[in-house]
């Protein structure tokens, strides 16, 4: 079927349960950002494959909701699928929630299944359709009656992670939880985000790919963890050590009801923007419930001293394997011929050669010339193009090391490059390096630091449509809450940055039907001097890998800005050539000049 099919086959659905509106988000049953094959429904019913989004389907209109990483990709993804694209935030284009509010009829009935929609948009839903004097239908995953071949849940082992890398035991993190479960009131926690489980219980697995996550919920009380999880992930290993640990096994579904037989003097905690809507409707009426964050949310973004350790020899090895990449791909575009892919299956190749490299930590983004333009672009067999010389090379990957995961962008001047687009570039460098450069006062968050970035494109009357940076956890969600560099309000992102945290430094400029340019280091939030201001904190950058200075116009740059570059640079061939032979030692001399 092709998507105006699919579409004609769920309006069918919903005329037969009696349902006006169908809401299709991009989530599994755990409001994860990136889910694995099953779970992708709106991909199926839409056409759109980008990682954020959401459908929502009438009677007679079908129309998508994305933001602006995404405006070019699904702009060409939806062509000729009659889905209509919602560009959220642009100008005259309504909130998903007020065009429902317009769309659904009087007495109408909005769906969803409850299961994929977190417990405070099912609420929202709730409201949009009591104005209506309608009602909501969670119960129904009508995608799933549609899609005939839909991908089976993922079967793959789960592994333990072990104690050299999480640097704290699962007994520990329990207790933590659990004091902190005192703190509000609560006697159990219902726990539904993969990430928060996985990094409780030091384990990982291959449930979504590129990110080491178990399909799994927990229910933490104060003298035993219910876990519900496919038995056959866990080795005899693994399930020995739960037991000491007084975690009880369950099968993956029967938390629903399970929860249902919750005991009324129970006090629950959970987490509003996490727990599924489903999964909240099943607690018993008169259970009382402390609805706040989860409390591994904050733990897990604060790493520990072997976390930092490890996470430290994780990006020594991207930013070596990166410069070995950066004087390959120079030597030899033109040449020979590089694609799209080949060149990210190359940067992979010198990745692995590190050792102790699991898989790379998130989808790449490998894209030459115009497609850098498209801030989430993925390349494929069919858009795959030749690296040529006089343009440029935009390349946003990671790495999974057992060490830690890492996020790293590079944008690379293949040749001689116009002029445009080396002021570009060196404006984005501006950016970065002035971001990376702040010194503040703790309580101090992403939405202040945000304008240090975008002052260098503000005064150009130039922006970019995304945020700056993110939180970036240990093989686990490279998306980590619960900061982030933005400019715009967006709850749960405005967590003051404490010592430990890991954001990313990512501003870039993107001119469609031309090119791409970001530049993106990981940060480690560091204490700096207490004096009677206060307590003073700053950036320690943790990649080192050269900013092509083959693109940068040191005319644009003030003399702070070069010094900010020649520092970095120099710190960066400080790092990295001691694991470098004598050629690729003097190359790397060579791109890290002074300017």
């Amino acid at each position: 079927m092709n998507i105006p099919e699919r579409l004609a086959k769920l309006r069918a659905l919903m005329e037969e349960k009696g349902i006006d509106a169908y809401v299709v988000p991009t989530a599994d049953f755990h409001q994860s950002e990136y889910v694995g094959e099953h779970f992708k429904a709106r991909k199926f019913i839409t056409g759109f494959s980008g990682s954020a989004g959401t459908a929502v389907i009438t009677k007679t209109e079908a129309r998508l909701w994305t933001d602006g990483r995404y405006f070019i990709q699904a702009a060409a993804q939806l062509e000729g699928t009659t889905v209509e694209l919602m560009k959220m935030g642009e100008p005259g284009v309504p909130t998903l929630e007020a065009y429902l509010e317009e769309a659904l009829p009087e007495g109408g009935a909005l769906g969803f299944d409850g299961r994929v929609v977190a417990m405070g948009e099912g609420q929202g839903y709730e409201a949009i359709a009591a104005a209506k004097n309608g009602k909501v239908v969670y119960d129904y995953d009508l995608i799933d009656e549609v899609w005939e071949d839909r991908p089976v849940l993922s079967e793959e082992p789960a592994f333990a992670l072990e104690l050299k890398y999480t640097g704290e035991a699962v007994a520990d993190k329990l207790g933590r939880i659990r004091e902190e479960m005192k703190k509000c009131g609560a006697t159990t926690h219902v726990l539904t985000t993969l990430d928060d489980i996985c990094w409780t219980l030091n384990i990982r697995g291959n449930d979504i790919e590129f990110f080491p996550l178990v399909l799994s919920y927990a229910i933490i009380k104060m003298d035993k963890v219910d876990l519900y999880i496919n038995e056959a992930k866990l080795s005899d290993e693994i399930k020995a050590d739960f037991a000491k640990d007084g975690i009880v096994l369950h099968p993956y579904n029967d938390i629903y009801e399970d929860i249902k037989n919750v005991c009324k003097d129970e006090v629950l905690l959970i987490d509003p923007g996490k727990l599924n809507y489903a999964l909240y409707n099943n607690i018993p009426e008169g259970v009382a419930k402390v609805e706040q964050r989860n409390p591994a949310v904050l733990f897990k973004a604060m790493k520990n001293s072997v976390e930092i350790e490890n996470i430290r020899k994780a990006q020594i090895k991207d930013s070596v394997a990166h410069v070995k990449f950066m004087k390959w791909l120079k030597e030899n575009v033109g040449k020979e011929t590089i694609t799209e892919i080949s060149a990210s299956e190359k940067l992979d190749e010198f990745r692995a050669e590190q050792g102790n490299f699991i898989r790379p930590s998130f989808e790449p983004i490998s894209s030459f010339g115009e497609h850098g333009a498209i801030v989430h672009y993925t390349s494929s067999p069919e858009t795959d193009v030749e690296l040529k010389e006089g343009n440029l090379f935009l390349t946003d990957t990671g790495a999974g090391f057992y060490e830690g995961s890492t996020d790293v962008t590079r944008t690379y001047a293949l040749g001689e490059v116009p002029q445009i687009m080396k002021d570009h570039f060196t404006l984005v460098a501006i950016s970065n390096l002035q971001l990376a450069s702040a010194k503040f006062l703790y309580g101090t968050t992403g939405m202040t630091l945000d304008m240090l970035a975008r002052k260098p494109f503000w005064d150009r009357n130039l922006n970019f449509n995304h945020g700056t940076g993110h939180g970036v956890g240990y093989l686990l969600n490279i998306h980590e809450g619960p900061t982030g560099f933005r400019w715009q309000f967006r709850a749960g992102e405005i967590t003051p940055f404490e010592e430990g945290m890991i954001i990313t430094d990512e501003p870039g400029i993107y001119i469609e039907g031309s090119h791409g340019i970001r530049l993106e280091n990981e940060l480690l939030t560091q204490k700096g001097e207490l004096n009677e201001y206060g307590q003073f904190m700053y950036f320690e950058p943790i990649t080192f890998i050269p900013m092509d200075l083959d693109a940068i116009n040191p005319e644009i740059m003030t003399a702070e800005d070069k010094k900010l570059l020649n520092d970095y640079h120099k710190t960066v061939f400080e790092k990295v050539s001691p694991y470098l032979n004598e050629e690729e030692t003097e190359w790397l001399k060579k791109y890290t000049r002074e300017v």
